[in-house]
């Protein structure tokens, strides 16, 4: 066959796994007796659904009680209040009456204390109802944290815990997890040597990015079955793992009909870029020297066999990617190659491939 160029989409496989887009681990916030369960495991919950009831009895108690604190606290300083006129208009007389000598000096100074000692009544009283009304506020907040509720919307597991155990607030076993699985995360591992490798072969042009096509990724499952959805590439870590050598590339892929659950282990086909001017070459066309090194035989101008060392880059389906060897033009002996050796002078024959069809009765 005569060597060609040609285009071709370079792609990599990377392996994975699968991790949940949402995950929201339930705990409760206040502590107290677990009197009910409300919801099944293993199906969808909406954010928002009630999923645990702690007994509310000691902190409605609670409510209730930081609410006739603070009812009494503004009776008081209604109360102030209705009395300060009084007080004042009081301390105001005797003054006016102490400059016609009407009156005596320490009556109007006790009427002015009296009315000092009434109005920092009243400010301790407005303080009072603010720190009663902070401790009602702070009695409704837990009581409303005694219905544990859902987060976020997704799959719910297994409850850890059973009607009527003792629960403790922020506990560090969760009560049950919700997974958000549509979309799903894909996370990857690629080796730093090979982002290396692709920079340089980048600045040296043998390809190109692929444009916006290069952040559509597909997905091969555990038992190699394509994925039928495609998915993005969402950013690549900056950071490499000292003990692996190897970045995070992370990908988001829909789930609809939840095939992808976490955990799973997956191999993401990535675009690295597009290389217009690809060497492809069957692969029965190339063998190995004692050595290992890869060779091909090819016949030159003059119709003789050529021995020629190769540097191959992968293999794409049945074919070999030349980086190094050949050129466009050269005459590659892909059949018969056990035949001849270097120096042989031959006959080269155009490469055709064979018809896969079913012989018919008449040739049998």
């Amino acid at each position: 066959m005569t060597v060609q160029f040609d285009r071709v989409v370079l792609t990599t496989e990377l392996p994975g796994r699968i991790n949940a887009f949402l995950v929201a681990e339930i705990r409760p916030q206040v502590s107290g007796l677990l009197q009910k369960r409300l919801f099944e495991e293993g199906t969808y919950v909406k954010a928002g659904d009630v999923l645990y009831q702690i007994d509310p009895t000691q902190y409605q108690a609670a409510y209730n009680e930081a609410k006739a604190a603070l009812a009494m606290a503004e009776s008081q300083i209604a109360l102030a209040e209705a009395n300060l006129p009084a007080i004042r208009s009081r301390a105001e007389r005797l003054k006016g009456l102490v400059s016609i000598r009407a009156a005596g000096q320490q009556d109007a100074d006790d009427a002015d204390a009296a009315l000092r000692q009434a109005e920092a009544n009243l400010a301790v009283r407005r303080t009072a109802v603010e720190v009663n009304r902070a401790s009602m506020e702070s009695a409704a907040i837990n009581l409303s944290y005694t219905p544990i509720k859902a987060p976020i919307s997704g799959r719910i597991g297994k409850s850890n815990i059973t009607v009527g155990a003792m629960v403790t607030a922020y506990q560090p076993t969760p009560l049950a997890v919700i997974q958000q699985i549509d979309p799903v995360y894909v996370d990857v591992t690629q080796a730093n040597a090979e982002l290396l490798r692709l920079r340089r072969s980048l600045e040296r042009g043998d390809f190109k990015r692929g444009g916006p096509s290069r952040k559509s990724v597909k997905l091969l499952l555990e038992d190699r079955t394509p994925y039928p959805v495609q998915g993005s590439l969402q950013f690549q870590d900056v950071t490499v793992d000292p003990t692996t050598g190897s970045v995070t590339l992370r990908m988001v892929f829909a789930n609809p009909k939840q095939v992808l659950l976490p955990g799973m282990f997956v191999r993401a086909v990535v675009e690295e870029g597009i290389n217009e001017q690809a060497l492809l070459i069957p692969q029965q066309g190339v063998s190995r020297d004692p050595k290992g090194n890869a060779i091909a035989l090819l016949v030159n101008s003059a119709g003789k066999v050529e021995q020629r060392p190769l540097t191959l880059d992968r293999a794409i389906e049945d074919k070999w990617l030349v980086t190094k060897g050949l050129a466009p033009g050269d005459r590659l002996i892909v059949e018969g190659s056990q035949k001849v050796r270097a120096g042989d002078t031959v006959r080269a024959v155009p490469f055709d491939r064979p018809a896969t069809t079913q012989p018919s009765a008449e040739a049998n």
